[in-house]
């Protein structure tokens, strides 16, 4: 062979060896992500009176347990065959808590029973996660304690569920707080309505963030209060809290203010699981990791997260399953 000729087949094969690690170097880099489901094993998150809107009955609280096993059972390997890796557990007052029993509802897990699920969901490689939203607006699970937001006693019992969670799930890397939508027009048909506002708002935020660093695990939230409070969140908000910035719509344009906030917490650096749902479009999921890989510095993207926003029921079978489909898909393209 000669010497050009030798030259450029060590060169064509140099290049093939360099698209192949760098294919590798990208593959790897996707599985690295965080590929999240949120799963509601409570969805007693809202008070509403007269359904408004002719919204499902699921909005008013329920005494009994909305969920079915046989579809969790279903959802779980369907979610490792699409390459998802975490689930993020709402669990409200779906726990017979040690700390206050008194909140579970009907049905509700044993201690123990979580446990075991926990244990299977790890030998699935899905990596487990609890939510307890302490939004005003999404607190219904706390049973009687929604009605004592701020008091001496709401903060004993945050403060005893957050740590009997933290050590069920054996100090989780992440816990998410929720704090989403809570103001006046999220509540309009709330029979007993509670709004923290100003330095309220973030001395309990605060509490409640402190009191996941204290378990060891770190504090994530849903970051809408960003969209209306501009200025006040990037001086107040920590870096170490991970923030869940959503929209569901399909436009994807700077002009929607909760589009320009992914934007906003890329610019002043601040670690992202940026969220999407098939709640009101079927496309949602997929645009969102489009937009977000090309606006978010990649060491500030930790992941996407899914979020079909109906109860872990059979009857919502096909939601589940064509919401992990989209994620599926999605990944496909940052291949």
């Amino acid at each position: 062979m000669e010497r050009r000729e030798f030259l450029k087949a060590t060169g064509a094969a140099a290049g093939v060896a360099l698209a192949s690690r760098a294919l590798g170097a990208q593959e790897k880099g996707r599985k690295d992500m965080i590929w999240a489901n949120l799963l509601h094993l409570s969805l007693n998150m809202w008070c509403d009176w007269d359904n408004p809107d002719g919204r499902e009955s699921y909005t008013n609280r329920s005494p009994d347990l909305r969920f079915d096993e046989p579809m969790w059972n279903e959802i779980l390997p369907a979610m490792t065959g699409a390459g998802m890796n975490m689930v993020i557990i709402d669990l409200g007052d779906g726990v017979q808590y040690e700390s206050h029993p008194e909140i579970a509802v009907k049905g509700a897990w044993s201690r123990d029973k979580l446990r075991d699920e926990l244990a299977k969901l790890r030998k699935m490689n899905l990596e487990p996660i609890p939510k307890m939203n302490f939004s005003a607006t999404h607190d219904t699970w706390l049973g009687p304690y929604s009605h004592c937001v701020s008091s001496e006693k709401y903060y004993t019992v945050c403060k005893e569920l957050i740590s009997e969670a933290v050590a069920l799930f054996d100090k989780p890397r992440f816990f998410h707080l929720g704090m989403d939508e809570e103001g006046e027009e999220c509540q309009r048909s709330y029979e007993y309505a509670v709004i923290r506002q100003h330095d309220l708002w973030w001395r309990d935020f605060y509490f409640l963030v402190d009191q996941v660093e204290k378990g060891g695990s770190r504090a994530w939230i849903w970051s809408d209060y960003l969209w209306g409070h501009k200025e006040l969140f990037l001086k107040k908000m920590p870096k170490t809290v991970v923030q869940s910035n959503w929209y569901y719509g399909t436009k994807f344009d700077k002009s929607e203010r909760a589009v320009e906030a992914y934007s906003d917490l890329a610019d002043n650096g601040y670690d992202q699981v940026p969220t999407g749902s098939n709640w009101s479009s079927p496309e949602c999921f997929g645009l969102t990791v489009d937009y977000c890989v090309k606006n978010i510095p990649r060491e500030k993207l930790l992941g996407f997260m899914q979020t079909p926003w109906k109860a872990t029921l059979t009857k919502f079978r096909q939601r589940h399953l064509d919401a992990i489909e989209q994620v599926k898909q999605s990944q496909a393209k940052l291949i």
